[in-house]
Parts: structure tokens; sequence; C-alpha cells
């Protein structure tokens, strides 16, 4: 991915979010497009008009952490949108040696790594990398996520089930919810990361066969990932409402960082939820292919292993 052109149309699309009567302006003359101009973002962003525009253009060669924190006030931008200007801000910033596509290498998981998700014996528990590459589970991981783990071949991954497979509709009742999340993760990863070829390839590959994924992947949404509430229409136990928190230290990730996820059911209320009768699936006896990991370089925001999804 060329880190200009990302640069280019995350800030294009975040002034266009922004009104001049909400950023304290006067509206004058006619605009073709909505939001605010360059010399707008300029003048609330308290940089020259030649400068932000030599910025949206992509070059941001030695601009200053003061500046990008600028832009990010001016723009209202929130901790994800923050933490990804940073991310490709650095990203673009010029290289001695040639920039390539960099295929990361494959990477099998410690046995202490499945003996900690073996250990979560009430919660499914799954780790993933950027990319969304499931790439260990715990007993209720893979029943929770069976129809996921069905294709053989290469690591179940969540962006391609929820964009290439069809059943996701039925298994995600909030389905537009699930696929936007699923886009702004992998947009923030992106940017983290724009010369992980897996992750380009996997980019390409959802905006060639899905258009849902290609219309979402152009608004330049980013997530984190957060407390929440997961619903789920299972096809052996049915509705399932699941909780979602982050775990461990809020610090910068390592480069090959993987996330450790955890969904646990919401406490009962009159009957036994169905969560409860969620069971070991058959792929639970076999590990599932070892993935490429992605680096992970994010400046600001959380990291270290959590439990979110």
């Amino acid at each position: 991915m060329d880190a200009r052109s990302e640069i280019k149309g995350f800030l294009a699309s975040r002034r266009g979010r922004i009104t001049p009567g909400h950023a304290g302006l006067n509206a004058y003359g006619p605009r073709r497009v909505p939001g605010l101009r360059r010399e707008e973002v300029a003048v609330v962003g308290g940089v020259s008009v030649p400068y932000y525009t030599r910025l949206e253009r992509g070059d941001m060669h030695g601009v200053s952490d003061s500046v990008l924190e600028a832009l990010a006030r001016a723009l209202e931008l929130d901790d994800a949108d923050c933490a990804h200007l940073f991310d490709l801000a650095r990203a673009a910033q010029p290289s001695l040696s040639p920039t390539r596509r960099r295929r990361a290498s494959k990477q099998q998981l410690r046995p202490s790594v499945q003996h900690i998700l073996d250990a979560i014996t009430g919660a499914a528990g799954f780790v993933r990398n950027d990319r969304l590459d499931i790439l260990a589970a715990n007993a209720l991981g893979y029943a929770l996520y069976s129809e996921m783990f069905v294709r053989q071949g290469r690591p179940a991954n969540t962006a391609r089930f929820i964009f290439l497979d069809p059943r996701t509709r039925d298994f995600c009742p909030d389905w537009n919810k699930a696929a936007n999340d699923t886009v702004a993760v992998l947009r923030a990863s992106a940017g983290r990361d724009p010369h992980d070829r897996c992750l380009s390839d996997l980019v390409g590959e959802l905006s060639t066969q899905n258009e849902e994924f290609r219309t979402r992947w152009a608004q330049h949404n980013v997530r984190q990932h957060l407390t929440g509430i997961k619903h789920f229409h299972h096809p052996v136990v049915g509705d399932l409402s699941l909780s979602q928190r982050p775990f461990g230290p809020r610090r910068r990730p390592r480069p090959d960082h993987l996330h450790l996820h955890r969904r646990a059911r919401l406490p009962a209320r009159g009957h036994p939820p169905a969560a409860r009768k969620l069971g070991p699936h058959p792929a639970n006896n076999s590990t599932p292919p070892a993935a490429a990991t992605c680096r992970d370089r994010r400046r600001r925001g959380q990291g270290g292993v959590s439990a979110a999804g």
C-alpha cells in the first residue's frame, strides 16, 4: 500500500465530515463537496495553506508531533483516528533503503500460548494477528466459530468469513456493524504496517470479490479493540450475547504482537444461557495452519495482550 495515497485519502475523508459552522468558521461561496476546504483546515490547525496542502498530498517529511496533534484537534479525530494519523506519518518518512512489500515469516505459536487458551474454560478464547487470522483457540473458541473453521488449507480469517461467506448474515445479527468494525480494524493495521504484503494481498482479494468491502475500505475508518457486547446467532445453540473487554497492559505492542481475545457469556437471567450448550468442535483436536504475523508499530493507542474482539 502506498503511504502517500493513504494519507491523502484519510485526511480528505476526515475534513469531509466537518462543516465550517461546526468548526466555528463562516461559510462562503458554493461548495462542490461537503466538509472543510484545505485552507479552512489550515486556519483551524494553525498552519499555512501551502504546508497543509503538502501534508494532504502525502508529503509528511519532517512533520512534527505538535503539527500532527494540531491537525488531530482541527479535524476532531478520536483516539483511533489520531493513532492512525501518527502511524501514516511515520510510514511516510523517507528511509535509507528502498521500501519493499514485505511478506512476514510464518510463526508457530509457543506451547505456552495454547496452554493459556486452554486454561480459559468459561469463555471462548482465541489468538489472532492484525490481519484477523485466527492462529489458535480453546474448545469454546472453536465451538463458537465452528462455521469459520470448516474450510481447510489456510488459517481461518475473520474478514474473509464476514465478506465472503454468506452464512455470516445469519451468524451476525448486526452484520453491518460487524462488517464496519472488521474493515476499520484492517484499515488501522494497514496504517501501522503499509508494507505488509500479506495484508495488501488480503485487502486486494476482498476488494476484488466484494463490493461491500470496497465501499467500506474507501471510507478510511479505523477502530481500536474496545469493550462491548457481541451478538451471535449460532447454528447449534441459537442467540448468544457475549461480553468482551481489553485484557493486559495498555502499552505499545511489539512488532510481532498477537492479540488474545476472550468472549464470555453475560450473567444468566431466568434460565441457563445458550452459551453453556457450546461444546468442543472437531477442529479443536487439530491445530489451525500457521499464519504470518503482522508488524505492529502503532505510536499511540492501546496494546499488550487483549481480550476484546
